[in-house]
């Protein structure tokens, strides 16, 4: 570490900070594979987490371009180097992997390596994944290449003082892809819940509407014979029960669909949701937003849920013709708002209110991300659901 230990350890802490910043396994992968390569001064750097069947679930490089990377073709698999740090779970620090007897070669696409430094990430006795640079280099000044690093005849560019710096980003590393992970699966667990709660919904409101299809379909077919007029009746209210278990299905579909908060953000993930809604129903649906920067990951879950349960009661009990969502910025957090014109409600009634609109779960999923929900409303007079958050 030439640039001192000051600049070293401040480097080190940047990298640490990097990776505790994300919550999803494949940002902390990138962010580790990155601050490695850039903090140890690599040309090329790589993580794989094995799984299972003797290949890697998981490989992230950096270094290599997407079109080198995809040039490369498959995933590797678990076997030469790459399988002593997962099975023999040690250090590898070579001068050149090439003439290691358990180097097997790799893709004619593959970039040259020769320096290399390896280790295996823990999370107590389990190694849930490998860490390792090769090519080590001089920083650049300006835009030309990154010289080769000056090493020993034999040795490798790749210091002892690399390896110790390596293994603690490691160990760092194993906190941030474990705390991703339990993320993750608590994330599964929630939306399984929420499917769950849906499937149940979808049951009972599409079972109603089908076996009334089902006794309308018989009575007109009784009735086609001696009464064909009253079976045009029946067939008219065949046709309205089929729409209504149509939209039953829509909605549910719409909602079921995994909200993409972290790939696409809270405002690209409405406006979609929106447009969806606004081909399935008849009422007009529009969305407009203004300022929103990114918020803390439960926030954004709330508003997208608190927004869902809105649109929902204002587009399947409403009547509404039309209802607008709008999104913005309010000091260093949001406020989403849903107004519908449709038949309004006394919001005093709690009770039968909450029941029949959901205002009860909106309410507590304002809470449970520290905002606030206010709710205007009046039979005839339409309704606008208020959400608040106050931002990280």
């Amino acid at each position: 570490m030439s640039q001192g230990p000051r600049s070293g350890l401040a480097a080190v802490s940047s990298a640490l900070l990097a990776m505790s910043r994300h919550l999803e396994v494949r940002d902390v992968l990138k962010t580790i594979v990155a601050s490695a390569r850039e903090l140890l001064d690599a040309q090329y750097a790589a993580l794989g987490v094995p799984d299972d069947h003797g290949g890697f679930a998981q490989f992230v490089v950096d270094g290599v371009t997407d079109a080198q990377w995809k040039a490369i073709g498959p995933l590797p698999r678990q076997h030469g180097i790459l399988a002593a740090m997962l099975h023999e779970a040690k250090v590898e620090r070579l001068a050149d992997v090439r003439k290691d007897p358990r180097f097997e070669g790799w893709p004619s696409a593959h970039p040259d390596m020769s320096d290399f430094l390896g280790l295996p990430i823990r999370d107590g006795d389990e190694i849930i994944g490998a860490l390792f640079l090769a090519n080590k280099v001089r920083p650049a000044e300006g835009n030309p290449p990154h010289p080769p690093c000056p090493k020993p005849e034999g040795g490798c560019g790749f210091t002892a003082e690399d390896e110790e710096l390596l293994s603690i980003l490691a160990q760092h590393a194993a906190i941030a892809l474990t705390n991703a992970r339990l993320y993750e699966r608590s994330r599964e667990l929630t939306i399984a819940e929420e499917r769950s709660r849906l499937a149940h919904e979808l049951h009972d409101a599409v079972s109603q509407k089908l076996f009334s299809l089902r006794l309308t379909a018989q009575a007109a077919a009784a009735l086609v014979d001696r009464d064909p007029s009253r079976a045009k009746g029946e067939m008219q209210q065949v046709a309205a029960l089929a729409a209504e278990a149509t939209d039953e299905l829509r909605a549910a579909v719409v909602e079921l669909r995994p909200a993409a908060l972290d790939e696409d953000g809270l405002v690209a993930t409405l406006r979609t949701q929106i447009q969806v809604l606004d081909r399935a129903h008849a009422a007009r649906v529009t969305f407009a937003a203004g300022g929103v920067r990114a918020l803390p990951a439960a926030q954004e879950e709330a508003l997208l849920r608190v927004a869902q349960e809105a649109l929902h009661n204002a587009l399947r009990h409403s009547g509404a013709e039309h209802v607008d969502v709008t999104v913005n910025r309010r000091g260093g957090g949001a406020v989403l708002r849903v107004t519908d014109d449709g038949s309004g409600f006394d919001p005093h009634l709690t009770r039968s209110a909450g029941r029949h609109l959901g205002l009860v779960s909106m309410r507590d999923r304002a809470s449970g991300a520290g905002g606030t929900l206010t709710v205007e409303s009046a039979p005839g007079k339409g309704t606008t659901i208020e959400m608040e958050v106050p931002g990280g």
